[in-house]
Order: structure tokens, then sequence, then C-alpha cells
């Protein structure tokens, strides 16, 4: 039957009598409750709607003191305070991985001894890395990569070259590209590859045996776009690596670690981060600062300020987020190369899965 609304009343408050006393599915009677799509008037529907918010926003704070109350009041018994509520998440309810590393895990040990990082991240070859571009680059492609060297100490820029139309191919052939820096003692090669003139993927080569990883990138925002940035230091920055917990995860970290010398110069203040957070990887730059303030409210025994320490962060540019699309062994080989991982649609269908 539905309900009808009050003569002169908008909001449509009232149901019908029919309605009122009829049993739901559960057994019990219907209630009256209005919600704010069921008012065709836009004025009343939006101040039923500011009323239902507000109200939860009262229960919420509410609740909020009780439980600051029980707390308080367990404190003063002596007794354990009530355990904290954990919100549940995307992360923390995230799909079992049998992948994930564990501290006992000796085949993963293992695999890390052999595997083709260990000479740079033992300390026995510096890190040297050759930047070049795809064969149609733009201004946004060598402005990213220009800033790429002053990020990653001992890199290189080379031209990759102008197309030939007569010949439909580029002066210089990523295999031969990637011959010439072997032959040169280049550690690593990075490819910015760019779509509708603006950089869309990262192609990261470590050389000589490889692997090959193949990242889409987004969301670029170089230096002069960030509000109030500084300017980097030629001091090798530290290194910082943030959720990379299974075992893809851990040969990505790796790689990107092998990039950057393994003895940071502390005084330059500068740090780089590769944040994974659902496998889509964001990239900062910073430096630091930490500052001593003394403050007047928080007083010590004998009645002087207590000091305390801040640190305070300065972006020092390119942001950029990754996604890994292909992790490949050895160099670059698209007829016959062999692929550790290959990201498919079909992956996607849950979203607390995650691979890295």
């Amino acid at each position: 039957m539905g309900f009808k609304r009050k003569r002169g009343d908008g909001e449509g408050e009232e149901m019908d009598g029919e309605d009122r006393g009829r049993p739901n599915f559960n057994g019990g009677e219907k209630r009256n409750v209005i919600l704010p799509s069921m008012i065709k008037n836009k004025d009343k529907r939006s101040k039923v709607y500011a009323k239902q918010k507000h109200e939860k926003k009262l229960e919420k704070q509410k609740k909020i003191k009780a439980r600051d109350a029980a707390e308080k009041r367990a404190l003063e018994l002596g007794e354990e305070p009530p355990q904290k509520m954990i919100p549940k998440t995307i992360e923390n309810t995230r799909e079992s991985d049998e992948t994930v590393c564990r501290p006992d895990d000796e085949e993963l040990f293992a695999d890390i001894d052999a595997d083709e990082f260990n000479p740079v991240l033992r300390r026995e070859i510096i890190p040297k890395i050759l930047i070049t571009t795809c064969r149609f680059n733009s201004t946004r492609g060598p402005a990213l990569i220009s800033e790429l060297i002053s990020v990653i100490p001992n890199s290189h820029y080379k031209k990759r070259g102008t197309y030939d139309l007569k010949k439909k191919r580029g002066t210089y052939d990523l295999k031969k590209i990637v011959e010439y820096a072997t032959k040169k003692d280049f550690t690593s090669l990075i490819v910015v590859h760019t779509n509708r003139r603006e950089p869309n993927a990262l192609l990261i080569i470590g050389l000589p045996n490889g692997p090959t990883a193949h990242f889409k990138l987004s969301n670029l925002v170089l230096r002069k776009d960030i509000k109030n940035h500084g300017n980097p230091t030629s001091h090798e920055p530290e290194l910082v690596l943030n959720n990379f917990t299974t075992r893809l995860g851990n040969r990505v970290g790796r790689f990107f670690q092998s990039l950057f010398p393994q003895e940071p110069n502390f005084r330059g203040r500068r740090v780089v981060t590769f944040h994974n957070q659902r496998d889509f990887i964001f990239f900062r730059h910073h430096r630091y600062i930490f500052e001593e303030k003394k403050q007047s409210s928080t007083k010590g025994k004998d009645g002087a300020p207590i000091e305390r320490v801040k640190a305070r962060l300065q972006e020092c540019g390119p942001r950029f987020t990754l996604k890994l699309v292909t992790l490949q062994h050895g160099t670059f080989d698209t007829k016959g190369g062999e692929f550790e991982w290959v990201h498919k649609p079909e992956m996607d269908t849950s979203r607390r899965r995650f691979f890295l």
C-alpha cells in the first residue's frame, strides 16, 4: 500500500494506518523510520539529513566520554583498563598469504644471499645508474629525469636518440643500451616512458644479470609544483622501505635498495621513502630537521619549562606513485624472457588480496 503524506507536510513523517502495525520479516512490528531519500522536498530533506547527522555525532561523543570515564575509573582502582576497539581496515583484514616473510624462514635468507642485488647491498660494488628516455619523449620526461638524478646518487643521463621515420626505428634499441651500460659498469638502467606528453611508466633493469621490473607511473608532481618545496643537497640519502612483507615485495624492495648507496650521510638529513600500501608504491623525498622548543605549559620538578624535540619535514620532490606490472628474470627480453610475476586483471577480484 505504501505510505501517505500528512496534509501540509512534505516530510512523509506519518505512515498510513494500514502499514503502522504490519509485522516485518523478523516477526516484530514495522518501525516508522524516515530516510532522507523518502522526502521529496529538497529543503526538508537536507534538514532531516543534518538532524540525523548531528544525532549520530552526539551519540559518538557520548560513547567516547563513557569509554574515557571507564578507563579513568579502572586506573584509579588499579585494574586493567578495558581493551581498546581496533577498527577493521582493508590492511588488517587482508587475505592470508603463504608468501609473507617470516623471521625464521631459512629458505628466504638463502635466496637473499644468492640474489642479483647481493654484491651492491654488501658494498662490494658501488651502484652506478644510467637513466634514459623512450623513443618518443616530451618535456615532462627529461624534467622528471633531472629530478631523479638529484635524488639518486651516482646517476647519469644519456640521450636515447631521435626516431628515424624511414627506417621506422630509433637510433638506439633498448638491448643495445643494455649492452652499452653493461660494458660501462653500470649496475642499473632506468627508462622513463611517456604517453601523450606525460610520463606513465618506469622500466628498471638490473645489470648485468637482471631482473627487469616494469612499473606503471601515476600522480606525478614535479618539484616546482610542490608548495614550499626544498632543494636537495648532494649528500647520500637515507632510505625508508615500508610494508614490503611478501617474498615478491621483499624482492622489489631490495631492487629499490640496490639503486642507492648503502652508506647514507646523516649530516645531509635527506630521506627517500618507498611506502607500499595496497600494492601502490608511494615515492617521497624529504629533508628533515630537529628543533628544540621550550613548552611553558609543561614544567619539570624544578619549575623550569621542559624542552621537547620536534621533527619537521620539508618535501623536495618529485612525488609519484608506482604499481608493479611485470617482474622478469634477466635483462629486458620481450620474446624469450621468463617472467617471475605478471599482473593480470583477474587478480583484482578481491580488495583484500595484496601481492607486495
